[in-house]
């Protein structure tokens, strides 16, 4: 199944019937008066969380989506059949945008989020339903309202805790594929991971964490080079930053990559870059990288930032590396908490 993380769509819900003009007129009831039903509303455009879903491939083929339409009034007063809600079922974290004017409309980062993105016109009102003391016959109806229509875009972002950053081939699917079940391509070239993977790594028995490997960055990205920071947009929602730095050439300077990815980060969303950053040695496993880390760990210690060193492949430091992922977004996590009780509190 292919990746798709972005769509527009033009929804349309169903036309309310329109109501009825009738007069019952039958052998045994000369005086049956009228008896136009009312018309059936229309059916709904709903967008719905699966939790099953992770794409929103499904409906990349589909451009178009309409509801069923209100039946129309008849006569014996019989009213329209409402017509059937459209369920349109969408991965969790999607973002729903008004096309037209870039409006927020909905993010549906919840279990069973749901939203009415185009509502049913209502259906029109039979000429029984004006029936008074002063209007014995009325031989008017009204018409079905139409539905709502609007075109939408879907953005998806995946839910993570924590985020992989760094330079194509610097370690991110091999140490991914290491912690969790996640099996990303790996191979030793850049630009083998070209969409999102996401794994659930377990650091106790009742504890666990998403990260999330997005394609590598490279200098230039905000202004397309490479795959661009279009995937950023799934770190987003990632309390800890991981970010992987590869020592085994020789011929790159540590620091600059590190501050690289940095600015690609600031030129997508300044957010990004205030996120808690853990900072990462990968492929201890390699003779030149364990050659070069005190160098690069003393250059590193002058600038405030503290390493991590690990060989994904070996295991070497990989344990110490998860708990400290995890000692920063239990942190964050209270923190968060503790920001929210204020909040209610400056409230009431």
């Amino acid at each position: 199944m292919h990746f798709v993380d972005e769509i527009q769509l033009h929804v349309k819900a169903g036309d309310g019937g329109r109501g009825c003009v009738a007069f019952l007129r039958e052998k045994y009831r000369p005086r049956g008066g009228p008896s136009g039903g009312n018309g059936g509303d229309g059916g709904s455009v709903i967008f719905c969380v699966d939790a099953q879903l992770s794409t929103l491939f499904d409906l990349a083929a589909q451009k178009h989506l309409r509801a069923e339409k209100g039946e129309h009034g008849r006569g014996k007063d019989q009213h329209g059949k409402k017509g059937q809600d459209l369920i349109v079922r969408v991965p969790q974290g999607t973002l729903v945008y008004d096309a037209e004017n870039g409006e927020l409309l909905a993010d549906l980062n919840k279990t069973n989020a749901e939203i009415v993105v185009a509502k049913g016109g209502k259906g029109g009102k039979g000429n029984a339903f004006f029936t008074s003391s002063t209007n014995r016959a009325p031989r008017f109806a009204q018409p079905g309202i139409p539905g709502a229509e609007r075109t939408v875009q879907l953005e998806l972002r995946l839910l993570a805790d924590v985020g992989l950053v760094g330079f194509p081939n610097a370690g991110k699917s091999t140490f991914i594929s290491a912690v969790s079940a996640a099996r990303p391509r790996v191979a030793d070239f850049p630009f083998t991971t070209l969409t999102p993977h996401l794994g659930v790594v377990r650091y106790s028995e009742e504890r666990s964490f998403v990260m999330a490997d997005v394609p590598g960055l490279i200098e230039g990205a905000h202004e397309g080079h490479g795959l661009g920071i279009r995937f950023l947009r799934h770190l987003s929602r990632t309390s800890v930053l991981v970010h992987l730095i590869d020592i085994s050439d020789s011929n790159r300077d540590p620091w600059h990559d590190h501050d690289v990815i940095n600015h690609e980060l600031a030129c997508f969303d300044k957010e990004l870059k205030t996120r808690p950053q853990i900072v990462v040695i990968t492929k201890m496993d390699l003779p030149v990288t364990r050659e070069r880390l005190p160098e690069v760990e003393a250059a590193f210690f002058q600038r405030g930032v503290r390493l991590f060193a690990i060989s994904a492949v070996s295991g070497e430091g990989v344990k110490a590396l998860i708990d400290n992922i995890a000692y920063n977004l239990e942190r964050q996590r209270t923190q968060t908490l503790a920001a929210d009780i204020r909040a209610a509190e400056d409230v009431s």
